[in-house]
């Protein structure tokens, strides 16, 4: 039990630090004086939520099909839209 859950505090540490260099790179891509750089982790999360919807089984149901690509498409792009704001928050000042 204890090993497990030190692998589980570990796992959240790297984690961490790999959703903060996420966060800082994207603060770096941003400052750059073209516009460019600072949109592409935004667009490489959307493509990865795009995929998501590619892994979606079909349940039978027109409605609940529907229900399910605009639910995994919201909280797929929830990373492009927290990478968006980041990008904006930079470029105005």
């Amino acid at each position: 039990m204890v090993i497990a859950s030190r692998f589980v505090i570990v796992s959240l540490i790297i984690l961490l630090v790999f959703l903060v260099g996420i966060v800082l790179l994207q603060i770096f891509l941003s400052r750059r004086e073209s516009r460019w750089p600072g949109l592409v982790l935004p667009l490489l999360t959307f493509l990865q939520s795009l995929l998501l919807v590619l892994n979606i089984i079909d349940t039978g149901s027109v409605s609940q099909n529907v229900l399910t690509v605009l639910v995994t498409l919201l909280t797929g792009n929830i990373p492009t839209l927290v990478l968006l704001a980041i990008y904006w928050a930079v470029r105005e000042k």
